[in-house]
């Protein structure tokens, strides 16, 4: 993460739903300096381990639901000397409980039947098909919200002993993804692709299918894959090619999230958020996306939110409980 930048991110092409997600991995330090490995969903549900600069014997374990702000999901969990001890990290995310563990050690678990919530008559749990992302972003950047700076430890230093090469770096070594089936009773019309079926943005929302969608650029969505494409067997960007007109619209994907803090710190937030961004991809691995600029990177869902949740299409993941993938990433982020 090099100064004045918004961070970088790296995240997987294809989705999960369900499974258990391991990473292995040492962090970076400093005030403002923020390490993440998650878990995001279309409709911004969402599962954490982040990793604050100034705090290196903890990580934070967190949920979100519909990108809903409640800051009393997240429970810090031990992990001693992250930047420089390796540690494996998981997420054992299943239909009914979600545990985070520390090498091997269930640290926190997490019940889907503790999270009803009595005003909407909903579990406020994870459940919808979500993709791998890790980044390293600075939450302490003046233009982000105090809550969000207060959060990170303070200021980022841009001259810090904790800087290598001119830049801050977290290393991942490897990401291991297992597979769980889908959840009994899941709407099953295929196997390439999952599908919001309707606005609620629940696991009993998606279905699988045999659409499959490929994304024509970070403006096309599930519901117009092809905007923003590229002319048929051009190699370059053209000036031509379409862009929106609303300037909000992210091209750092999931750059616009949850843990943005606010100016207020640690306060429960009101709305939920639907997605209105649905994505795709034709090929397997991960795709980064460093950012620059003065937009602030916040992790996770941010403050924008929609009535409704648009129905999008989801490249999901191979099935079955069997299936693991090793995605090896030395040295993830530039030293």
């Amino acid at each position: 993460m090099a100064p004045s930048t918004v961070g970088t991110l790296l995240t997987s092409t294809k989705y999960v739903w369900y499974g258990k997600v391991c990473a292995t991995l040492t962090t970076s330090q400093g005030a403002g300096v923020v390490t993440a490995f998650i878990l995001m969903s279309d409709v911004k549900d969402e599962i954490d381990f982040e990793f604050i600069g100034v705090d290196t014997e903890h990580t934070q374990s967190n949920f979100y639901w519909q990108g809903v702000d409640d800051y009393n999901n997240e429970l810090n969990l031990s992990a001693s000397s992250t930047q420089s001890q390796v540690h494996t990290y998981c997420f054992d995310w299943q239909p009914d409980t979600l545990t985070w563990s520390v090498d091997g050690n269930n640290m926190r678990t997490l019940n889907k039947a503790d999270t009803w919530n009595t005003t909407d008559n909903v579990f406020h749990y994870p459940q919808t098909p979500a993709r791998i992302e890790l980044s390293l972003w600075p939450a302490g950047l003046s233009s982000n919200g105090q809550g969000t700076v207060d959060w990170s430890g303070g200021l980022v230093n841009w001259n810090s002993p904790y800087m290598k090469n001119g830049y801050y770096y977290a290393m991942f070594s490897d990401v291991n993804v297992q597979c769980y089936d889908p959840p009994s009773g899941y709407n099953n019309s295929g196997t390439k692709s999952y599908v919001y079926t309707n606005n609620n943005g629940l696991n009993t929302s998606v279905s699988t299918t045999n659409e499959l969608d490929i994304l024509g650029s970070f403006y096309a969505t599930g519901e117009n894959p092809s905007f923003g494409a590229q002319p048929s067997g051009s190699g370059s960007s053209t000036a031509s090619a379409p862009t929106p007109s609303n300037s909000n619209v992210q091209t750092v994907p999931g750059s616009d999230g949850a843990g943005s803090r606010g100016a207020s710190g640690g306060s429960q937030g009101g709305s939920s958020g639907g997605s209105n961004s649905g994505s795709g991809s034709g090929s397997s691995g991960t795709s980064s996306a460093p950012g620059s600029g003065s937009t602030s990177f916040s992790q996770g869902t941010g403050g924008s939110s929609t009535s409704e949740a648009n129905i999008v299409k989801t490249w999901r993941t191979e099935g079955g409980s069997a299936f693991a993938v090793v995605i090896a990433m030395l040295g993830l982020l530039l030293l």
